[in-house]
């Protein structure tokens, strides 16, 4: 589990693809074999680790749904270490590490210091996401300012601008998205009951 809170930008040292596919990251955190890392928001195994970094193999399945496919030496990435029992604060939101799905940015848009982002929603996802609630971005947990047919709007502030994988994105650019977890588990359980069972369980409330 992570909270969306990027602690390093990483930098793609190598990426083998082979069987599975090995990628290998430029880091300065303190991991060890075995140890969960969030990379773009993949939550990924670190297999071996190196002078400068540590390398992770991925599956087949994470590389088609994740755009680590797109990945190439020298690039950026966002990195954070799984949550400590008892010891992390949970500033951000629940993040699994599972993206959803590889989106698109629609268009980035300069407004003083910060920066608007919108980013294509397909239709499927449409009810994951709601004003002011949260969503991962690359593994960054922002929050949606406004939701328009297909697609959402962020507000970046500066510092996240400034210290995640965004201050290098241009307008067309991949990022992988993980809709907020309670809204999954809201819409699984409305799809299991029919219209007069919601209204007769919404009455209740009231």
């Amino acid at each position: 589990m992570f909270t969306g809170l990027i602690e390093e930008i990483g930098f793609i040292v190598s990426i083998s693809k082979a069987e599975n596919t090995r990628i290998c990251v430029k880091s300065s955190l303190e991991v060890k074999i075995g140890d969960s890392v969030s990379v773009n928001g993949a939550c990924l195994t670190v297999i071996k680790k190196l002078d400068n970094g540590f390398c992770f193999d991925v599956s087949p399945e994470t590389m088609i749904r994740t755009n680590l496919k797109y990945l190439k030496p020298n690039d950026p990435v966002n990195l954070e270490r799984s949550m400590i029992a008892g010891v992390s604060r949970l500033d951000g939101h629940i993040v699994l590490g599972h993206v959803d799905f590889v989106s698109n940015i629609k268009s980035i848009k300069n407004l003083g210091e910060h920066r608007e982002l919108d980013i294509y929603i397909p239709s499927s996802y449409k009810l994951m996401v709601v004003p002011k609630g949260s969503i991962a971005v690359d593994g960054i947990s922002l929050t949606i300012n406004y939701v328009f047919e297909d697609f959402i709007r962020i507000n970046i502030i500066p510092h996240t601008w400034e210290n995640t994988n965004l201050y290098a994105k241009k307008t067309g650019d991949y990022v992988n998205i993980e809709t907020d977890i309670i809204g999954k588990y809201v819409a699984r359980y409305m799809e299991n009951y029919d219209k007069s069972t919601l209204d007769k369980f919404m009455n209740g409330l009231l």
